[in-house]
């Protein structure tokens, strides 16, 4: 088929159904499908495609052109996409059998059942599609019963300004496939023009079902424009599900030796990732892609406008449109490194090998770019000097490795091809076999569970209602649990040629040789290597290499990378503005400068004072970055200039720049001095501790699959007025009931409300919790992933909160004011001024763990980074996964660990470190305890005993402080629920408590 056709039938697929079908749906009496539906269409000139078409007198051809208004391949296409979408997305749902009257006659036809209707605007309900919990939009305002002709108006006119806003049409390929685009990325999005502030948010939310309200409509259109590309664009309208992950993903990662470095690794991956799916997407669309989901993604975003060629205009109310500095989305690894999409069976080879091959062909350019520039920066001969080019082609060799797999849904065969239903399952189950360790023929995975013995046969409903045949939709269940085997298979041969390397490793990973423009170089030890690439670069270059540092191929691009990522942002603002290149520095907030936040935060809260001798130094310190949060609360505050300079005036006299040996002092005792009129002293003791956390969702392999826990019975999916009726029926009918109590199985929508989910909340709600409402600095924050740093004393509000906002759900905001971020039933509602925007978190049944660690600001980064990734591996081992673990260590050498469950354990530390901190309270209550708590019993052999003597030894260490007794009991119980040794736990987290409450920390959240 010709682009024109695959493209013209995604977008008929993408207007077969209006946008606001669930506000006119029992209203307008022409029909959701005959509104605004129809008037695009003959907007797009679709109905004029239909009449060029020589209809050779068929009367059956000319019925469906006056009903569709689409061509009859095309329509046949769309049809049957919208089928296998409906079933691969829904339960199966019961029709009623009605008779209508026509000029033919009577005529049989099959009609929702009365029971079943549902009246949306009047009744806005929500259904979280991973636990089935309600979101009552009417406890929130709920929607007036706007006009029929008023909101079919605002719906054409949102789709008409998008029309307009791509100017004259020639009626070309790119033409089609610019109008796809745009009706993918800002179909969802209603302009203020066109919605006059009445719908907002709520927009991007309505249901594609009224009766199964969990899925938007944008999903419903997105997954029948998938299967209907897929369909025009093979030749026997095959379709296949292709999965296709690149790596190594933690290795990459991990290496790293300053903050840039981590965001870096993470951040590239993210682009990888892009740079493969970029390809599927120009061939079939954005929209082809199931997992993660692309659209409102930044780097598609720039993709969109500059390559695919969307007016700039469209993108000005994007966040990435906005932010001239880091902290523009640009900089968020957003992608996963893996995607699920739905291709034509008989180019998924070519597809996902042209994938692959992009994805190596981006990198060997990069790192050809990053040669040239080291080369450059050393006073080399960009295009004579060959060595190290060699080492960076043999050292990318083979990276990443691209694994894929696909299956086409032709395994199963419809035996009605008319209507696509009756199936026979024989090929799939053939297909399945070997990867289940069953014998040919036997029923196994989803082919064996309750849900398809169910919906394979019909049910007797006894009151004139029936089912509709299920089609090969259906079992997309199947098709996506063995292209995932057959995917694991794949990875699990991994092919590789050797690549010699030689001499003195990397600094970095230690993997692989540096980079040198001379091989004899390589044998030089560290102390020796006075005229290399690298000892050159350092000296011309610091944010590249640090002296002695010496990088391969991999950490040289991690390295380079800030930089010319900044300068590729800044070239894409000012290509925006229609301006000069912004340039924008990529600056993550030092170690040093993290933990003193809090500190600074206290010090322009009191005006920013200086003392006597530190004015004339602070303005010759170099400007360091600040948190997002500290700039924005001080943005009018004179003395924001100097809070800048103060950890950069620190940082250079540590750094003897100066050659005064006791410069630092001087410039402490001067810092000291300012910041501790703040507190009211004559001097403050400067926090030197700062904290990273990293937070991971819990088997998000297993709830991709549809594990137990995430997966809703098929009756908890309808809309409550619907359920009253379903149960009503099935309290006389067993096979109702156990058709209701089913689990549903995976399903695209499942897919795509995972991505949805993860992208929101990675890419605002993570961002929101952690840089607005705290001190801290996103690292990176991609799907489930999290890493940032904080100050101290922002560590377990910000811990708690982000797990609160992965679920969608915080205690303290229920049945509360939408105000700031509000997490109520497994939903975000995020307002910022006039502006809302409601979002779907992941539900209460998805957990996260978390590691977090305190360390002093010269740690070895390697050494933080590591122990790092140990606390969160122990929240997930001996925490039971849905924890957190942290761990202290101390500039003086050791370490202090705390596992524990979220909740009650995190509360209760928070209020132990305030009664800590309070002023009639020991500073050695904490050490008094521990020396008797060690000759007591464990816990669950006394703890009367424990609790009787931790209360006497608080009340006696805080004069009598009353919340003495509180504490002893809530320690004594949480130390007798742990599993094991709950002595040594109370012991920990007392220490911790102890640590987190020391004077350098006062004032701030626990």
């Amino acid at each position: 088929m010709s682009n024109d056709f695959v493209w013209q039938t995604k977008l008929a697929a993408r207007l077969h159904d209006p946008a606001e079908k669930a506000l006119v749906l029992l209203r307008d009496p022409a029909g959701h499908e005959n509104g605004t539906s129809r008037t695009l269409k003959r907007l797009l000139g679709f109905e004029q495609l239909a009449a060029d078409i020589d209809l050779d007198n068929d009367e059956a051809v000319v019925k469906v052109l006056f009903n569709n208004g689409l061509p009859l391949d095309m329509y046949r296409h769309v049809q049957r996409a919208d089928w296998w979408a409906a079933a691969a997305d829904r339960p199966q749902f019961p029709m009623q059998a009605i008779t209508v009257t026509t000029q033919a006659g009577e005529q049989k036809t099959l009609a929702v059942a009365d029971w079943a209707q549902v009246r949306w605007a009047k009744h806005p309900v929500l259904i979280h599609p991973l636990t089935g919990a309600q979101f009552d939009l009417s406890r929130h305002g709920g929607l007036t019963d706007t006009e029929l002709a008023d909101i079919k108006q605002r719906s054409f006119d949102h789709f008409s300004r998008l029309v307009a806003a791509l100017g004259a049409r020639e009626e070309t390929s790119a033409d089609w496939r610019k109008l796809l685009l745009a009706f993918w990325r800002f179909g969802p999005e209603l302009t203020e023009e066109a919605d006059n502030g009445k719908l907002g948010a709520l927009w991007g939310l309505l249901p594609a079902d009224t009766r199964i309200p969990d899925h938007s409509i944008w999903d419903h259109l997105d997954l029948t424009s998938a299967f209907a590309g897929a369909f025009a664009a093979d030749p026997q309208g095959e379709v296949a599900l292709l999965t296709l992950s690149i790596g190594p993903v933690q290795s990459f990662i991990a290496a790293a030796r300053k903050m840039d470095d981590l965001w870096a690794g993470s951040h590239l991956l993210s682009r990888l990732s892009w740079e493969a799916m970029r390809p599927l997407c120009e061939r079939l669309g954005p929209d082809a892609i199931l997992f993660p989901r692309l659209r409102g993604i930044p780097q598609v975003d720039l993709w969109l406008r500059d390559a695919m060629g969307l007016p700039n205009d469209l993108f000005a109310n994007s966040d990435w449109m906005q932010g001239g500095t880091d902290a523009n989305p640009l900089f968020s690894a957003a992608l996963s490194n893996r995607f699920v999409a739905v291709v034509p069976a008989s180019q998924a080879r070519a597809i996902a090998e042209r994938c692959a091959q992009a994805t190596r062909e981006w990198l060997a350019s990069l790192g050809r770019e990053v040669v040239a520039r080291l080369l450059q920066a050393a006073g080399c001969d960009v295009n004579a000097t060959t060595t190290p080019y060699e080492q960076m082609e043999a050292q990318l060799a083979g990276f990443p490795e691209v694994h894929w797999a696909a299956v086409p849904f032709s395994l199963v065969k419809p035996r009605n091809t008319e209507k696509q239903t009756d199936l026979d399952t024989a090929g799939l189950t053939g297909a399945m076999a070997p990867f289940f360790g069953v014998e040919d023929g036997q029923p196994c995975g989803f082919l064996a569970t309750p849900a398809w013995q169910v919906l394979q046969k019909s049910i007797d409903w006894n009151d004139g209602t029936t089912f509709f045949a299920p089609n090969p939709g259906v079992l997309y269940p199947a098709v996506y649990d063995l292209a995932e085997r057959v995917l694991a298979a794949a990875k699990a041969v991994r092919p590789f040629a050797q690549n010699k390397q030689e001499g003195w490793r990397d600094s970095m990973s230690g993997e692989a040789e540096w980079l040198t423009t001379d091989r004899q170089h390589l044998a030089m030890p560290p102390g020796q290597r006075q005229d290399t690439l690298w000892s050159r670069v350092a000296k011309a270059k610091p944010s590249w290499a640090k002296e002695g540092e010496h990088l391969g191929a991999l950490s040289a691009i991690k390295r380079l990378w800030p930089t010319i990522f900044a300068e590729e942002v800044g070239q894409a603002l000012a290509a925006g503005e229609k301006g000069e290149k912004k340039d924008i520095g990529r600056f993550v907030v030092s170690t040093h400068t993290m933990a003193l936040a809090h500190q600074l935060d206290q010090w322009l809260e009191r005006g920013g004072h200086t003392v006597d001798g530190m004015g004339d130094r602070i303005q010759k310190a170099e400007a360091v970055a600040l948190p997002r949060k500290l700039v924005r609360k001080h943005a009018a505050n004179p003395a924001l200039a100097d809070a800048k300079r103060i950890p950069g005036l620190l940082e250079a006299a540590a750094r003897g720049t100066n050659n005064d040996a006791h410069d630092y002092e001087q410039a402490q005792r001067l810092v000291k001095t300012a910041l501790g009129r703040t507190l009211d002293q004559a001097s403050a003791r400067l926090e030197t501790y700062y904290a990273l956390i990293m937070m991971d969702g819990d088997k998000m392999g297993a709830i991709l699959s549809g594990d137990d826990k995430t997966t809703i019975p098929f009756c908890e999916s309808f809309h409550p007025h619907v359920r009253k009726g379903f149960e009503a029926r099935a309290a006389s009918q067993p096979l109702i009931r156990q058709y209701g109590a089913q689990k549903r199985p995976i399903s695209p929508n499942r897919h795509l409300a995972i991505s949805g989910a993860l992208n929101d909340f990675s890419q605002t709600v993570v961002r929101h919790v952690v840089e607005e409402e705290h001190l801290g600095r996103v690292i990176y924050a991609g799907g489930d992933d999290v890493l940032a740093m904080l100050p101290v004393a922002d560590l377990l509000s910000c811990m708690q909160r982000l797990r609160y906002a992965y679920s969608g759900i915080d205690p303290e905001h229920e049945g509360g004011v939408w105000q700031g971020l509000t997490l109520q039933n497994g939903f975000a509602a995020l307002k910022k001024g006039q502006q809302q925007r409601v979002m779907r978190m992941m539900g209460e049944n998805a957990t996260a763990s978390c590691g977090a660690i305190i360390a002093h600001h010269q740690a070895p980064l390697s050494a933080v980074m590591r122990a790092l990734r140990e606390a969160e591996k122990r929240a997930k081992s001996e925490g039971g996964r849905d924890a957190f673990s942290i761990t202290v260590l101390k500039r003086s050498g050791g370490a202090l660990f705390l596992t524990a469950k979220w909740g009650e354990p995190v509360e209760l530390l928070k209020k132990l470190v305030a009664f800590l901190r309070g002023q009639d309270t020991s500073r050695r209550a904490v050490y008094h305890t521990l020396e008797w708590l060690r000759d007591l019993p464990e816990p669950k052999d006394n703890p009367e005993m424990l609790q009787s003597l931790l209360a006497y030894q608080l009340a006696r260490q805080s004069g009598n402080d009353p919340r003495a007794m509180d504490l002893a009991k809530r320690l004594t119980a949480l130390a007798r629920a742990q599993h094991k040794d709950g002595r040594q736990w109370l012991e920990n987290f007392l220490t911790v408590a102890e640590f987190l409450a020391r004077e350098t920390r006062s004032g701030g959240q626990a």
